[in-house]
C-alpha cells in the first residue's frame, strides 16, 4: 500500500477553496507535505500510513470543485514536516474557474449577526460562495489575479485567510468593511448624497418609488417596486416586455405556483430567474401582461441587506441595458447611458472582468445561461485538435473545446448589435486566455453575413486554424445528442441550405450526417424582417384571402396597403422564404389579435401562449404533402381552420379567442409530431429529440412528446443547455469535432 506520491487534480479546482479543503483533510489523516496551484491544476505533495484514505478524499473534492481526473505521480521531492500550502506557479491550463455562486447561509447570518464582525457588510464571502468568473483576470487563482487585488486585507481578514480552520481560510474575496470594496449612492447629477448607511438609504429610495441602477456582480440593475414599473417601462421603452422581479424569499408563495423542483433550482447555489406560473393572470399585469413572471431570490449580500430594510416584498430587478446588448459594468457608462431612466446610482468599487447577465430557467429547461451556471464544462470526446465555435447571431455565445471538454461562455446576446459584437470578441479573448486555447478548427453558422461569420474568418486567417460552417439546426440537433435519431428543431430563423429561412425541422441520422427529411410548409415573408416585426404581413404571406384582407381592412390598414401587400407577394419584390415555426405562431398571434407589432424578441408567440391557457383544446385535420424525399406540413391548412374559427367567433361569438390559440399550438404540435414520427418508423429510429426556442411553449413541447412516446417511441430534451440559440455553439463545436474524427 502507498505511503507517498505526488498527486495531481485536474478539473474546476480553481475557486473552489480547494487547496484549504486538502489542507484539513492532511491534517485529518496525519499527512505531511504541501500543496500549490499548478496553472489550472493543483499538485500536492503527501505522505503518511493513511496516504490512500486521504487520496480518496481529495479524489472527491470539496462542494463546488469538479474532478475530471487524479494522477498519482512518485514523489520527486521529500514531503518535509507538517504540511503547508504553498504559493501558486504557472503550469497547464487544463480546468476551468466556476461561475459565481451566491452568497452562503454561513456568510448571510455572518451579515445579519448584530456586532459581528461582518455585520452589514455586503461584499461579505468565503470559499464556499461568492464572486467567481466575474472578478478573475488570469490563472492560478489568487487575489492578485481577480479584481480583489486593489483591497489588501487588513489583519483580522488576513488572520481569518490563514486560519486553517476558519471558513475563510484562502478564500481569495474575504473582505471586510475595513479594508474590502465600498458602496457609494449618487444622483442623476453625479453628487454623493448618501450621508450615513447606504444600503438602507437606497431602501428607503425604492420604497419612495424612486427608480435605482444597482451595480452588482456581474453589471448593472435597474431597480423599482411594483408600482413604479409602469414609469420604468415607459423610461426604458419596453412598454409590453415582461420584466423580472427579485423577491422575498417568504413571499414567492403569493405571487406565483411553484412545485417542489422550481422550488430547488430557484433557491439554489446559482440563484437564476425562474419563470412561474401566476396564481391569478390578471395581477401583475405591469410588471408582466403573461400568465408567467419571472422571480429570483437575493443572491448577494447587498441583496439581503437591501432587503432587510425594504418595505415592499418584491423588487423589478431587471438588467440596465437594452435587449440583446451587453451588461453595463462601469459607473461612468452607467450614468451616461441610464441619466434619464433612473434617479439614483448605488454603485461599489470592485472592478468587474467579466460582465454576467442573470440566468433564465423555465420548467427546468435553461432559457438563458448565464450568472451561476456559465462558464459551463462538459466532457465529450471530439479528437484531438482545438476547436472555438462563435456561436449565432442572436442569444450568442461561444465555446470552446480541447483536452475531452468543451467551456461554453455565459449570454452574449445579440452579436448584430456593434457593442455587443465587441463583448463577443471580448469573451473569446478572456475565457480563451484562462483556458489556454489555441484553436486549430474554428466553428461559425452557415450564414455568410453574419458578424460572427466574419469574425471567424478573420480569426482563422490569423491563427491558421480551419473553418468549419455549421447549419444552424444541425447545431441545435448536435447539442442535444451524438446518438442516430429523429432530431426536430422548431424556432424562429436559421439560414437553410437551399438559401431559404429553416425553422420547423426534421432530420434523421447521425451528427454529423443529418438529412433534412421533413419540414413546416415554405410560405413567404412579405417584406422580410419586416414581417417578423408586424406579424400580421406573416399572416397575409401564409394566407392572401379576402378574409384575411377584410380583418385588416377592419384594423385599419388601408385599401393602398392592402394593395401594395399584394402586389409585393404577387411579383416577390422583398419577400423571403421560412418554414419557421415561430413565424406561423405570429400568424396565429396576429390572426387572433393578441399580438399586432412585436416590440419584443418572442412577444406575439410568447402571448398566443398567454392567451391559450385557459383555453378548451379542439382536434383539427391535419395535412401533409411531399416534396422529393421530405414531408411537409400543411401550415396554411392550419391557419386557414383558425381563420374560420375566428370568422365564426366574430358573427356568432361561438368560439372563444382561448379556444383557437389552445387548439391552434396543440395541431400544430400534433402536426409536428407526426413528421417525426413518420420519419422515425421509415427510418427505422427510436429516438427523437426536440430542440429550439419554440420548445419553451410548455403546450407545444408536452404535446409533442406525448404524441412521441404514444407511438413507442424514445424522446429526448437536453436540459444542460438551453433550448434556444445559447446551446448553438457547444452544437456546432459537436458537429465541427466529430466532422474532424
Amino acid at each position: 500500500m502507498r505511503r507517498s506520491g505526488m498527486i495531481i487534480v485536474r478539473g474546476i479546482v480553481q475557486g473552489v477553496g480547494f487547496r484549504p479543503f486538502v489542507y484539513r483533510k492532511a491534517r485529518e489523516y496525519g499527512i505531511t507535505g504541501w500543496v500549490k496551484n499548478l496553472g489550472s491544476e493543483v499538485e500536492i505533495c503527501a505522505e503518511g500510513d493513511r496516504f490512500e484514505d486521504f487520496l480518496h478524499e481529495v479524489s472527491r473534492g470539496p462542494p463546488l470543485s469538479c474532478i475530471d481526473s487524479v494522477e498519482v505521480l512518485p514523489p520527486h521531492e521529500p514531503c518535509g514536516r507538517g504540511f503547508s500550502i504553498l504559493p501558486s506557479s504557472s503550469g497547464a491550463l487544463s480546468g476551468m474557474i466556476p461561475p459565481d455562486i451566491a452568497t452562503c447561509a454561513g456568510c448571510i447570518a455572518d451579515i445579519m449577526d448584530p456586532g459581528g464582525r461582518y455585520e452589514g457588510y455586503w461584499a461579505t464571502s468565503c470559499v464556499d460562495c461568492g464572486p467567481r468568473y466575474s472578478i478573475i483576470s488570469g490563472l492560478p487563482y489568487d487575489r492578485e489575479r481577480t479584481s480583489m487585488e486593489r483591497f489588501p486585507p487588513c489583519p483580522a481578514c488576513s488572520g481569518e485567510y490563514h486560519d486553517p480552520s476558519c471558513r475563510r481560510h484562502h478564500a481569495q474575496t474575504i473582505a471586510c468593511s475595513d479594508c474590502g470594496p465600498r458602496l457609494r449612492l449618487f444622483d442623476q447629477a453625479g453628487n454623493d448624497v448618501a450621508c450615513g448607511n447606504v444600503i438602507r438609504e437606497t431602501a428607503m429610495l425604492l420604497d419612495t418609488g424612486s427608480i435605482v441602477a444597482i451595480r452588482g456582480i456581474g453589471g448593472f440593475h435597474m431597480a423599482c417596486i411594483e408600482e413604479s414599473a409602469r414609469e420604468l417601462k415607459s423610461r426604458i421603452g419596453r412598454s409590453e416586455q415582461p420584466l423580472a422581479v427579485m423577491v422575498r424569499h417568504d413571499s414567492i408563495d403569493r405571487i406565483a405556483k411553484i412545485s417542489a423542483a422550481e422550488r430547488l433550482i430557484l433557491e439554489g447555489q446559482e440563484r437564476p430567474i425562474v419563470v412561474l406560473g401566476k396564481w391569478d393572470l390578471s395581477a401583475h399585469q405591469d410588471i408582466s401582461s403573461l400568465h408567467t413572471i419571472g422571480c429570483m431570490l437575493p443572491y448577494t449580500g447587498l441583496h439581503h441587506l437591501l432587503f432587510s430594510y425594504l418595505e415592499h416584498p418584491l423588487l423589478i430587478m431587471t438588467s440596465a441595458n437594452m435587449p440583446g446588448y451587453p451588461m453595463i459594468t462601469d459607473i461612468d457608462q452607467a450614468m451616461a447611458k441610464l441619466n434619464r431612466d433612473v434617479n439614483f446610482f448605488l454603485t461599489h468599487d470592485r472592478r468587474i472582468v467579466n460582465r454576467c447577465d442573470d440566468s433564465v430557467v423555465r420548467d427546468g429547461y435553461i432559457i438563458r445561461l448565464s450568472r451561476g451556471m456559465a462558464p459551463k464544462r462538459i466532457g465529450i470526446d471530439l479528437g484531438p485538435s482545438a476547436i472555438l465555435a462563435v456561436g449565432p447571431e442572436l442569444n450568442s455565445n461561444v465555446t470552446f473545446y480541447q483536452n475531452g471538454f468543451c467551456t461554453i461562455s455565459p449570454h452574449v446576446g445579440n452579436v448584430r448589435n456593434p457593442r455587443t459584437f465587441e463583448y463577443l470578441k471580448e469573451t473569446i479573448t478572456n475565457l480563451g486566455r484562462l483556458l489556454g486555447a489555441q484553436p486549430e478548427i474554428i466553428a461559425h453558422d452557415a450564414h455568410p453575413q453574419f458578424l460572427s461569420t466574419r469574425y471567424a474568418r478573420e480569426l482563422a486567417e490569423g491563427a491558421g486554424a480551419r473553418l468549419v460552417p455549421v447549419q444552424h439546426h444541425r447545431a441545435h440537433i448536435a447539442a442535444s445528442t451524438v446518438k442516430p435519431c429523429i432530431g426536430i428543431t422548431i424556432d424562429g430563423v436559421g439560414y437553410g441550405d437551399d438559401g431559404t429561412v429553416w425553422g420547423g425541422e426534421v432530420f434523421a441520422g447521425q451528427v454529423p450526417d443529418l438529412e433534412r427529411v421533413a419540414h413546416l410548409e415554405v410560405v413567404p415573408m412579405p417584406g422580410g424582417d419586416l414581417a417578423t416585426t408586424y406579424p400580421e404581413r406573416m399572416l397575409y404571406g401564409i394566407l392572401p384571402e379576402t378574409g384575411v384582407r377584410e380583418i385588416l381592412a377592419s384594423r385599419g390598414w388601408t385599401d393602398v396597403e392592402l394593395d401594395i401587400l399584394r402586389i409585393q407577394l404577387a411579383q416577390g419584390l422583398n419577400v423571403a422564404k421560412t418554414s419557421s415555426t415561430g413565424r406561423v405562431l405570429d400568424a396565429a398571434s396576429a390572426l387572433l389579435g393578441v399580438c399586432r407589432e412585436k416590440t419584443y424578441d418572442g412577444e406575439p408567440a410568447m402571448k398566443l401562449e398567454s392567451a391559450a391557457v385557459p383555453g378548451k383544446l379542439q382536434a383539427w385535420d391535419l395535412a401533409y404533402a411531399r416534396d422529393g424525399s421530405c414531408e411537409i406540413l400543411s401550415t396554411r391548412t392550419l391557419c386557414r381552420r383558425a381563420l374560420i374559427e375566428y370568422q365564426l367567433l366574430r358573427k356568432q361569438g361561438s368560439r372563444r379567442i382561448a379556444d383557437i390559440a389552445a387548439s391552434f399550438q396543440y395541431n400544430l404540435a400534433r402536426g409536428i409530431a407526426g413528421l417525426a414520427i413518420h420519419a422515425a418508423r421509415d427510418r427505422d429510429l427510436g429516438l427523437v429529440v426536440l430542440s429550439g426556442g419554440v420548445a419553451y411553449n410548455r403546450s407545444i413541447r408536452e404535446t409533442i412528446a406525448g404524441q412521441v412516446r404514444a407511438a413507442g417511441l424514445e424522446f429526448l430534451i437536453n436540459a444542460d443547455l438551453p433550448l434556444g440559440d445559447g446551446c448553438i455553439s457547444f452544437g456546432q463545436c459537436v458537429y465541427a469535432g466529430l466532422l474532424d474524427k
